[in-house]
C-alpha cells in the first residue's frame, strides 16, 4: 500500500499554478461532466431530448449562403 501511496501521491508544497490549474480544470470538467450525464440519463427529460434526436439531419432550415434576396 505504500509503494501504491508513493506512485499516486502528490507533492503539494512542489505545484506550480499551471499544476494547480490543472487540477482545477480536471475537476471542473468532471463535476460539468456527472452534471451533463446525470441530465441526460434522467428519466423525465426522456421525451425532451427524443423530439430533438434528428434535429442535425434536417435540412428543412436550409440556409444558401450568398443567396441574394
Amino acid at each position: 500500500m505504500t509503494k501504491l501511496m508513493g506512485y499516486l501521491g502528490m507533492d503539494v508544497a512542489a505545484m506550480t499554478t499551471n499544476d494547480w490549474l490543472g487540477v482545477f480544470f480536471v475537476l471542473v470538467s468532471a463535476v460539468g461532466m456527472v452534471a451533463v450525464y446525470f441530465m441526460v440519463f434522467r428519466p423525465a427529460n426522456k421525451a425532451t431530448f427524443e423530439s430533438q434526436r434528428s434535429m442535425a439531419l434536417d435540412d428543412e432550415d436550409h440556409i444558401n449562403v450568398g443567396e441574394k434576396r
